[in-house]
């Protein structure tokens, strides 16, 4: 695990953590981050040691389904892929178990 500096944040111990789901950030963000000032920067972690990090920056409205563990690969929503011959050609087959996700990808 990640050892951070005396002025770094503590990671929260890896005691059962679960993938996060969107009602789950709806709550932290409604309630335990309400309070914190509009400009704090949204930061993520390129990985679960907390190795390199980078501000957050956009994101996307895709289906997730995991290749490895939990590292998989996300697709575009069914709409678009009906909607768009070049991303269907491009993407092929989605797996059946792709689930709803919304993708945050960061600035580095």
């Amino acid at each position: 695990m990640h050892t951070p500096s005396p002025a770094g944040p503590t990671p929260p111990e890896n005691q059962g953590l679960q993938p996060l789901t969107l009602d789950t950030l709806r709550r932290l963000v409604g309630n335990n981050w309400a309070r914190l000032p509009g400009g704090t920067l949204v930061v993520l972690s390129r990985d679960a040691e907390g190795n390199l990090y980078s501000p957050f920056s956009s994101y996307a409205h895709g289906r997730y389904s995991p290749v490895h563990g939990l590292a998989g690969e996300v697709y575009p929503l069914e709409s678009e892929l009906a909607a768009d011959a070049e991303l269907r050609d491009l993407y092929g087959k989605v797996p059946d178990g792709a689930r709803a996700a919304l993708v945050l990808y960061p600035l580095g």
